[in-house]
């Protein structure tokens, strides 16, 4: 993935629209292509389908095995099964401002789509902004076709704004125009620029200024080079389409097979006989003389080996995009957990690789957040706050419990409960066991009666276990 570079100086207030508009060309012409590309297969618009026939009769069947979107489907899915959760490091710091702020911008929707973005194009972008009527951040996805972040041309490579940008035409001059948001540190810049070099370019409006304190759209990669996870299968899911649409042709040729009269004619002429040709046709009827004989020439095609061509693209697929197809006959039965875990330990590898790109640009989006509620007084510190995520693996629930059993006094309850996917808050969940477990104590106190304290041995077993209880 190329990295836009500024060269020279920048003034966040005073754009130069010359270069904004060089470099919008430069993504558009460049990963603007690659990143179109990956969404046309993901949508199912593949090669196959601009596949020409060789002649008029020849039967030309274009299928779609959309592959792109299982594997995209497959890998989102597993990364992003349950929302993303969050904890602090620091005990004394509240975040339930923060993880408020995050349920009113729906955040669980924008993470969703941007692991969709990251796993189809590579990245994804979202745009943080303060809402016009109500003074409280919100967040959007952005399309990462018409996205990218400039950096400047130092070794830390800083980022030095975010551009939205689509084009549309002007009615009168033909003229093709971008519209364009920058985001800089400081000011919104929404600016029209038109894509001519030589044209002469309007005054800009004012900038709006912003209360983030630094650049509002942020960035995720897939992995480092910023590649989605089918797009090198691509000459692959191509190669697929090709022999699952050629299988349908030769089925078909082969219903269409050629005739051959021997020692008779059907007709004296062309006209003729195009007409018994029909008649045989529409009545399936053929008679011949005496010592005439007919047949078909067909092609012959070993569908065994058609069938292994077919089955060893399917596994490439899959193997060098490391999601595994999980229709394969490796998923069927009750495997054990540690058996599924090593089935999926290609996709466990590429997902770790996502979640540590994710959380970075967590880290920029809580950082922006926080710099906006300072505003109101909220002061919280980012690089206290810890996302967590949850893996969309089937759990053996039997397994499950005998580790926490066997656990328990060795690890925390509330270590212990946040393994199951059906708590959503370990810690109210470890209050309410406490709460049960006071509740039981009582009953069998009123139950039994209350002994005076004194020999341990002469305790009730509720006195007994208030007593480990409070301890």
């Amino acid at each position: 993935m190329r990295k836009m570079k500024y060269i020279g100086a920048f003034d966040e207030q005073n754009l130069d629209k010359s270069r904004i508009l060089q470099l919008i060309n430069a993504h558009r012409s460049t990963e603007g292509v690659r990143i179109h590309r990956n969404l046309d297969y993901y949508d199912g618009s593949h090669a196959i389908l601009r596949r020409k026939k060789k002649n008029e009769a020849a039967s030309n069947n274009r299928l779609v095995c959309n592959h792109a979107k299982d594997i995209a489907d497959t890998a989102t899915s597993y990364f992003l099964a349950a929302p993303i959760t969050y904890s602090t490091s620091d005990k004394a710091m509240d975040i339930d401002r923060l993880t408020d702020y995050f349920d009113m911008a729906d955040v669980d929707e924008t993470d969703h789509d941007n692991a969709l973005d990251m796993s189809r194009t590579g990245v994804a972008y979202e745009y943080i902004y303060a809402a016009q009527d109500e003074a409280r951040p919100l967040i959007k996805n952005l399309e990462p076709q018409h996205t990218f972040l400039v950096y400047d041309d130092t070794i830390e490579e800083n980022v030095l704004f975010g551009v939205y940008y689509y084009w549309i035409v002007d009615a009168a001059t033909k003229q093709e125009i971008y519209k364009a948001v920058v985001a800089t540190k400081r000011f919104i810049h929404t600016i029209d620029i038109i894509n001519d070099s030589a044209a002469a370019q309007t005054a800009q409006g004012n900038p709006e200024p912003h209360r983030f304190n630094d650049v509002p759209i942020v960035e995720y990669r897939n992995n480092k080079d910023g590649i989605g996870d089918y797009e090198q299968q691509i000459s692959l899911i191509d190669a697929y389409n090709t022999l699952m649409s050629d299988r349908v042709n030769d089925k078909e040729q082969f219903l269409e097979a050629i005739l051959v009269l021997i020692g008779a004619l059907l007709g004296d002429d062309e006209k003729e006989t195009g007409e018994a040709a029909k008649q045989i046709k529409d009545l399936g009827i053929l008679e011949l003389p005496s010592g005439a004989s007919a047949e078909y020439i067909t092609r012959t095609f070993d569908e065994s080996s058609v069938e292994v061509l077919k089955k060893a693209i399917k596994d490439d697929i899959y193997t060098f995009s490391h999601v595994p197809c999980l229709t394969d006959e490796n998923f069927v039965g009750n495997s054990s957990g540690v058996a599924m875990e090593y089935k999926l330990l290609g996709l466990e590898m590429i997902t770790k690789t996502k979640e540590r790109y994710y959380t970075k640009g967590l880290k920029q989006r809580m950082r922006l957040i926080c710099n906006y509620l300072g505003l109101k007084n909220i002061a919280l510190n980012p690089a206290a706050i810890i996302p967590e995520f949850k893996r969309g693996l089937p759990k053996n629930m039997l397994e499950l419990s005998q580790m926490i059993a066997n656990l328990s006094g060795a690890v925390s309850q509330k270590t212990l409960i946040s393994q199951l996917d059906f708590v959503e808050d370990p810690d109210a969940e470890v209050e309410a066991v406490k709460k049960e477990s006071q509740e039981k104590l009582k009953q069998q106190q009123q139950a039994f009666g209350n002994y005076a304290e004194g020999d341990p041995d002469d305790q009730t077993e509720p006195q007994k276990y208030e007593k480990e209880l409070n301890e």
